[in-house]
């Protein structure tokens, strides 16, 4: 029976397990050398990763052609405009081409985020809103690329939800398996 680990990955830790200079990664939670990542999270976003000791779950889960969907929490720079929304849902084009059509919605900020550290910079001049942004592919820092584009850059980016499963209330470090 294949594991599935739900884990919150914190800011500033690499989605791998090997080392990488003096970055944090996956090995300082987990000793168990059958986990592999099923699908990544940047290293300066926060969230949900999944862990399974299953090739075949790493498929499902993380390659394009299952459109298997992921959603964020999506701190962004300034008020985004509701023409802005609606180019995010309508699908944005990249360097590397046109996004899929998301689901794009601006929510209050959330209450039980845990603070982030370092605390993302304030500039009393220059509001900050939050976005839940719902996307069925994976491409390199797709969200963070999409917001620039049109025209609200990402302060904070949390994946919240990956498929069914979701990060509940796991704090960033900690893991439980999927049942």
């Amino acid at each position: 029976m294949a594991r599935i680990i739900l884990f919150n990955k914190p800011f500033h830790v690499l989605s791998q397990f090997r080392a990488s200079g003096d970055k944090l990664t996956l090995s300082r939670y987990f000793d168990d050398p059958a986990l592999r990542v099923a699908g990544r999270l940047d290293y300066d976003s926060e969230g949900l990763l999944l862990l399974t000791d299953s090739g075949q779950w790493v498929q499902k889960i993380s390659h394009p052609r299952f459109r298997l969907e992921k959603t964020y929490l999506v701190q962004v720079e300034g008020e985004p405009t509701e023409q802005a929304l609606q180019h995010l849902r309508d699908g944005v084009v990249l360097k590397d081409g046109k996004t899929r059509q998301a689901r794009a919605s601006q929510i209050d900020e959330p209450g039980d985020l845990w603070p982030r550290d370092p605390p993302i910079r304030f500039r009393a001049a220059i509001p900050a809103r939050w976005l839940k942004l719902t996307i069925s592919e994976g491409r390199n820092r797709q969200v963070r690329r999409m917001t620039a584009a049109v025209g609200f850059p990402t302060l904070r980016l949390i994946r919240i939800k990956v498929g069914k499963w979701s990060l509940g209330n796991l704090q960033p470090g900690e893991s439980k398996e999927s049942g």
